[in-house]
This record gives C-alpha cells, structure tokens and sequence, in this order.
C-alpha cells in the first residue's frame, strides 16, 4: 500500500489573533507603480480566512500527493469542519487510522479519494474502511 502523506495538527489558540501591520498599497506584481498614501491597518488572518471559529481548525501538509492542487509539503491547511463534503472538495479525512489530504470524488454512489500528483493512486473508500471526512480545506498558507 502507497504511504499517504501524513498531517500536523494546530488548534486554532496556536495561531495569534493579535493583528499584524497590514500595507494596503496595491503591491505590484508587475510594472512597479508609484505610491501615494500608503494605509495601514492592522489585519489578523482569522478574521480574514476563518468563517467559524468553533469547527475551524489548522494542520500542516506532510507529503507531495496534492501539489496539483497547490498543497505542498509544509503548507498550513485552514479547515472548516461545518462545509458540506461534496464532490471536487478538498478534505481532510480520517482513513485507517491515518490522516490524508485529497480530493473527494463521488460518483455513482462510490467515494475515492483523489490525489492531485500523478505519482500516487486514487483510494477508493469502501464500508470496510473506517472512515471519516474531518473537514474541508477552505485555505491555504505558503512559506516563501
């Protein structure tokens, strides 16, 4: 069987909800632009990516299955227990005693867990599998 990448888990007490400084300039990612008046204010990322405290929680990507995707080894997960696990989500599940990132996949009444890396294999859960979708990933935080 293929190793799935592993998670680490944060609460999100561990994330601080004091603001940092944040520069609304318009920075350009092309030409460069002068600019006027800068405004700053202070902006905290749980305001800005989580849209309920209570069933959000954080976790770090351990693996490559979903770089497709844009989740890469090390990445910070937002996740949001309360979305609806549908089709095409991204979600983070409970599979056999181990935790996993991939896409869901549901089609004609069966489930598989998609990875987004052509090196790795779909897993198709079945009712033997002890299964659960922990949550759905809502963002996602890159080191540079």
């Amino acid at each position: 069987m293929q190793a799935r990448p592993s998670l680490s888990f944060f609460t999100p007490e561990f994330i601080p909800n004091a603001g940092a400084v944040f520069v609304d300039a318009g920075i350009s990612a092309g030409i460069p632009v002068a600019v006027g008046d800068i405004n700053e204010e202070c902006l905290s990322l749980d305001v800005e990516l989580v849209r309920n405290k209570e069933t959000t929680f954080y976790a770090r990507v351990s693996g490559q299955s979903m770089i497709g995707a844009g989740l890469d080894d090390n990445d910070l997960l937002v996740i949001d227990r309360s979305i609806s696990a549908t089709h095409n989500k991204i979600a983070v599940c409970f599979l056999d005693g181990e935790f996993t990132v991939k896409r869901l996949k549901v089609e004609n009444g069966e489930v598989w867990l998609q990875p987004e890396n052509p090196n790795y294999s779909s897993i198709q859960v079945t009712e033997a599998n002890d299964f659960v979708i922990w949550g759905i990933v809502t963002n996602v935080i890159k080191r540079v």
